[in-house]
């Protein structure tokens, strides 16, 4: 990227949809999901093969007659020719065929589910970075502000004691505090580096860590709890993977009873053959050519309570998946009503913050004016900076803290990648 180009928040959802490592995988799943549900891996199709084959063979042979005469040859050969055209097909398999293909839908239903909960899930990890470094880029900027009042603090100081109008621990004090505000902004720097980085990992990208991003953020309108809650029993991905995941248990309770009942499946096949034969057979060759057809019955009628077992157990699994998802759903619930609580008390924050960061301000630009008029102490204007300072940081640290969780508020729901940012 060039130098200090912003990167903004489409963008950055852009590049990680296109190359993160995890939704290519998850995408891949997918493929390989629709591959498995289609028409070729159902059994519905018919098939067929071609067999061919040839029979060399010399022997010494001695035959005897019914009238006590006999024949002896050494090396006779005999030589056989084949060639089969054969088609297979199940007419009926107990209705195996159709369940097992109605299961590998709903599988590729579940893995485009997972598919989207892996992007819901990197959605919500690039945002957590990408507004962490907001976060940070703003702190950082307060952080250099509250170094240049304290170095032009430290130069009046000098210049006072210099002139004989302050004492030395004046200007030791005021050393010591652009010292430990130049340590802070290094700190809160290299934090912002780190977390640049780790940015690129999710992008999927390897780029230079000289960009900016956005530091806006514009809330959702979120009406009320009820309404969020409504929207995740239909929508939320994990209780929607669940419903797929009884679906399948449903159909494989029945491919399992289509056991019970019997196959029919037909067989048909045209072939060749021709054989040439020594002196000593009766026939010196012969050919044939011709079709084939048939059709064949099996039905296995006791098999030891194999199938009964199944059966039972594939129940039993059908019951479990449907007791986790009531399970899900009562613990949905409670985690929404807890982020609810949660993001309008820090909306409440929010408010209070902003109103007590300007009052920190004007406190700030008042008592700078008397600490330039010698009204106030050193120690007296340090605190007011600090007040400052504190309230930037505190109001943008609740900020991106709101906006976090309504992120997570709209995941939940299942809304969250129909979210504007």
């Amino acid at each position: 990227m060039s130098a200090q180009q912003v990167l903004t928040k489409a963008e950055a959802l852009k590049i990680t949809l296109e190359n993160n490592y995890g939704i290519k995988i998850a995408n891949n799943n997918v493929e390989v999901a629709k591959n498995n549900s289609s028409i070729f891996n159902t059994g519905y199709l018919p098939t067929a093969g071609v067999s061919s084959g040839a029979t060399y063979r010399r022997d010494n042979q001695t035959i005897t007659r019914q009238d006590g005469t006999s024949t002896s040859i050494d090396g006779a050969i005999t030589k056989s020719y084949n060639a089969s055209l054969n088609l297979n097909y199940t007419l009926f398999d107990g209705m195996g065929r159709k369940y097992n293909y109605d299961q590998l839908i709903k599988q590729y239903q579940l893995t485009e589910l997972q598919a989207r909960e892996t992007i819901e899930n990197t959605y919500l990890q690039l945002f957590t970075v990408y507004f962490q470094i907001a976060r940070l880029s703003e702190n950082t900027n307060s952080l250099k502000e509250s170094l240049q009042i304290s170095k032009k603090r430290l130069q009046r100081a000098k210049y006072q004691y210099e002139y004989g109008q302050s004492t030395r621990l004046e200007l030791l004090n005021a050393e010591v505090d652009v010292n430990n505000d130049s340590i802070a902004l290094l700190d809160s720097q290299q934090q912002f580096l780190n977390q640049k980085w780790s940015l690129n990992t999710i992008l999927g990208v390897q780029k230079t860590a000289d960009f900016e991003v956005e530091t806006t953020v514009n809330f959702a309108t979120l009406t009320n709890i009820e309404d969020l809650i409504s929207k995740s029993k239909t929508n939320n991905v994990l209780l929607k993977q669940n419903e797929k995941n009884i679906a399948i248990s449903e159909f494989n309770i029945k491919i399992n009873k289509s056991d019970y009942l019997p196959t029919v499946g037909l067989t048909t096949s045209y072939g060749w053959n021709k054989s040439q034969n020594p002196a000593t057979s009766f026939l010196a060759q012969s050919s044939s050519n011709g079709l084939n057809a048939g059709i064949n019955l099996s039905w296995n009628i006791f098999d030891g309570g194999s199938t009964k077992t199944r059966i039972a157990n594939a129940k039993i699994a059908l019951e479990n998946q449907q007791i986790q998802l009531q399970e899900q759903i009562a613990t949905l619930e409670n985690t929404l009503r807890n982020a609810w609580s949660l993001y309008n008390n820090k909306l409440f924050v929010l408010k209070a913050q902003e109103q007590n960061m300007i009052s920190t301000q004007n406190n700030f630009d008042r008592t700078r004016e008397k600490y330039n008029l010698g009204q106030v102490t050193s120690i007296e204007f340090r605190q007011a900076q600090i007040n400052l300072a504190n309230s930037k940081i505190a109001y943008n640290n609740t900020k991106y803290d709101a906006k976090l969780i309504e992120l997570q508020l709209l995941q939940l729901s299942g809304e969250l990648l129909n979210n504007t940012l």
